[in-house]
């Protein structure tokens, strides 16, 4: 009962954290950033970070600086698939040290227990992966499988229930407005490993199954969406709770987290609209999740919807679920293994040497230094004519209204390489209602099972360099950008239908502009 008492008693600490006068709005108002040490904003700042950051009217140029995609941060662009794999551009000598050995960590081959090579032992017993690398290869997206025996993929099915809590927990958790509570599945845990050691079985097998719909255009050119629809195959442990249920997720891109973390919450919630005030039909809102490491409430930023605080509980989160890693925050040694998985569980692990975990502290630390520092690629052909169409047409249909194009971190003490940029990430970092056929049905904290966290959109041109593949959303469906485009629906379906009413020479510039990115 450990896994489900811990998200349980999380919850209840979140709700008792915010209160039973927590509305939508009140319940973000008094969310801190305590994983930034940060020095305050003088007025004269809030007024050039105002300035800077204001909308452009003006697209007979580039606007300045904004080839620039993470300030001082950006790297010059490669025309190999190692784009999204340098450091920060402003990070110092000495900590490129820290840069490598990280990467060196993101890449490891991870091996079952027992092993003579004991600062890698402890994979599984169920994994989805060996390495960090083997989902965000190159750093960059995963794909869905290319054919039905394809084991190149780098996407797994997250799985959750219903929770079923005493009434006193349920008022308690009815005072966050919003939040829906899901436990993992008591069998399978909170996503399905496909992979297990030898002497273990795998959890399941995820099938999908494609059904196209052809959309058709104004100027008359169609377009054919893939729909898919999933399934957990080759149970190992036996049936799903009845009330399961599934959301596939592809492996993000890693480009540029580490200057998403440093952004203030307080300009992230400038921006949300949970009731539409304004009436621009955009209602994006925050998710609000358990920190486990600051014991608080706190924004989600990071995950397709928002799930996690910071880099380093992200990292953490992913070394336990997906790689089955122990590490001082998820510290089970078993990973996902729940306890009707008792074989699991009983398994030979590699905590109890000089680590402690099968990841230490430093180690962990490493990957997320590596994690917050891969540098964003500058942009391309700013100044063309046609990207400059492009992104009046971007802007002109309200695709701004969620990927918000800019921002200025904060001012931080301890970490220079994010510190006081002016970033163009095109994200609000926000949950927005994608509409029924994006849907996963599936709650996460406080987003619906029809929300998505807004994804950013820098260095969105150089996937195919990067990862060989076009394929876009939280499960790959679509296979280019154009197909992303009409897949938006609920709040952006209003932005969708401006496109499909595009003439084809604006659509072409749109779909320029988005390849600059």
């Amino acid at each position: 009962m450990h896994q489900r008492w811990t998200k349980c008693s999380s919850l209840i600490a979140l709700a008792a954290a915010l209160g039973t006068a927590a509305t939508a709005q009140d319940a973000a108002s008094f969310l801190t950033d305590p994983h930034l040490n940060v020095v305050p904003r003088t007025a004269a700042e809030a007024a050039r970070i105002a300035a800077v950051t204001a909308a452009t009217t003006d697209f007979t140029a580039a606007q300045k600086f904004e080839e620039n995609a993470a300030g001082a941060a950006t790297v010059r662009p490669r025309t190999d698939a190692d784009a999204f794999s340098q450091p920060s551009g402003n990070i110092s000598f000495e900590d490129q040290l820290d840069f490598r050995v990280g990467n060196g960590l993101f890449r490891k081959i991870w091996v079952s227990s027992p092993s003579s090579t004991l600062a890698s032992d402890g994979l599984g017993p169920l994994f989805n992966a060996r390495s960090c690398q083997r989902c965000h290869i190159k750093d960059g997206r995963g794909h869905p499988p290319e054919t039905a025996d394809d084991t190149s993929i780098s996407m797994f099915l997250r799985i959750s229930v219903p929770a079923i809590f005493t009434s006193t927990d349920a008022d308690a958790l009815g005072q966050i407005e919003g939040y829906i509570a899901t436990l993992p599945d008591p069998v399978y845990g909170s996503q399905l490993q496909d992979f297990a050691v030898q002497g273990h079985t795998a959890e399941a097998r995820m099938d999908i199954r494609y059904d196209e719909e052809v959309i058709t255009l104004a100027d008359g050119a169609t377009v054919s969406l893939r729909h898919p629809t999933y399934s957990a195959t080759d149970l190992g442990y036996g049936p799903l709770h009845r009330d399961a249920m599934l959301s596939p997720r592809v492996a993000p891109q890693m480009i540029g987290l580490g200057l998403l973390e440093a952004i203030s919450t307080a300009d992230i919630l400038a921006n949300a609209d949970p009731d539409d005030a304004d009436g621009d039909g955009i209602s994006g809102r925050p998710n609000i999740v358990w920190s486990q490491v600051h014991d608080q409430p706190m924004l989600g930023r990071f995950g397709l919807k928002a799930g996690s605080p910071t880099v380093l509980e992200q990292s953490a989160a992913a070394f336990s679920g997906d790689i089955g890693i122990s590490n001082p925050i998820f510290t089970a040694p078993a990973g996902e293994c729940t306890i009707l998985q008792t074989d699991c569980r009983a398994a030979i692990h590699g905590d109890g040497d000089d680590r402690l975990y099968e990841i230490d502290q430093v180690g962990l630390d490493l990957v997320t230094f590596y994690s917050r520092n891969l540098g964003v690629p500058a942009r391309r052909r700013v100044d063309d004519p046609q990207v400059l169409l492009g992104k009046q047409v971007f802007y002109q249909t309200g695709c701004t209204a969620c990927h918000t194009p800019s921002f200025v971190t904060q001012r931080l003490v301890d970490r220079p390489e994010q510190s006081f940029q002016l970033i163009w990430p095109y994200t609000d970092m926000l949950l927005h209602d994608m509409g029924p056929a994006l849907a996963d049905n599936r709650p996460e904290a406080r987003a619906t099972g029809r929300e998505w966290r807004t994804p950013p959109l820098w260095g969105i041109g150089l996937t195919q360099q990067v990862s060989g593949h076009s394929y876009f959303l939280h499960d790959g469906r679509a296979r280019s950008l154009l197909e992303a485009i009409l897949w938006h629906g609920g709040e952006a379906a209003p932005q969708r239908n401006k496109v499909i009413e595009l003439p084809t020479h604006e659509r072409d510039a749109l779909l320029a502009y988005l390849e600059s990115l």
